[in-house]
């Protein structure tokens, strides 16, 4: 397995802390592949959490085509 596809925590649930890990790294644009190895969830588990808990895991602020000015 790859450490993009880290799943070390896969099948558990997310505690209090991790959730917060995950909002702060979503408010740093950290993409999903950074988070799924610091937070040991596959990339699908962190979308599915985000979705489930609010965080928006696109950032607000930057447009998904790069600069088009």
């Amino acid at each position: 397995m790859s450490e993009t596809t880290s799943s070390r925590n896969s099948g558990q649930d997310w505690t209090e802390d991790e959730v917060q890990q995950l909002r702060d790294l979503a408010e740093g644009n950290t993409p999903v592949g950074v988070m799924s190895v610091r937070l040991g969830r596959s990339e699908d588990a962190i979308r599915s959490k985000a979705q489930t808990e609010g965080i928006s895991l696109s950032p607000p602020n930057r447009s998904p085509y790069g600069d088009m000015s």
